[in-house]
């Protein structure tokens, strides 16, 4: 069993930055093992592939190159999303995601354990 929770969502305006914290409750050995990913749902949409972190690096979507950054602290079994440039678009709730294996992925159907989400609203 794993357990993931995130934070540090909020509301922000145009042009501001957040970062997000996921914890995950297992073993440090076994979350440095984990390929970790990001998601967000904005209301009537489809959730969404935002970011995900590996051993060997990380891959982003288009919409957000340039302006997030994934990172995770093994140590501390957190991971992050710093968000910058935050724009109307990117109002959603945001989840964090733990795959039980090694390759990055960008299907949430990859994924095999999952937080609550954490609201993220940008003003305009």
């Amino acid at each position: 069993q794993v357990q993931l929770v995130e934070s540090g969502g909020g509301l922000v305006q145009a042009g501001g930055s957040l970062r997000l914290s996921c914890s995950c409750e297992a073993s440090v050995r076994t979350f440095s093992s984990y390929a970790m990913g990001w998601f967000c749902q904005a209301p009537g949409k489809e959730r969404e592939f935002v970011s995900a972190i590996n051993w060997s690096g990380s891959d982003y979507a288009d919409s957000v190159k340039g302006r997030f950054t994934i990172s995770r602290d093994n140590a501390k079994n957190t991971l992050y999303l710093q968000m910058n440039s935050l724009n109307a678009a990117d109002t959603a709730v945001y989840y964090c995601a733990a795959r039980t294996g090694y390759l990055r992925s960008s299907l949430s159907s990859s994924y095999d354990y999952w937080g609550q989400g954490t609201q993220v609203t940008v003003s305009s």
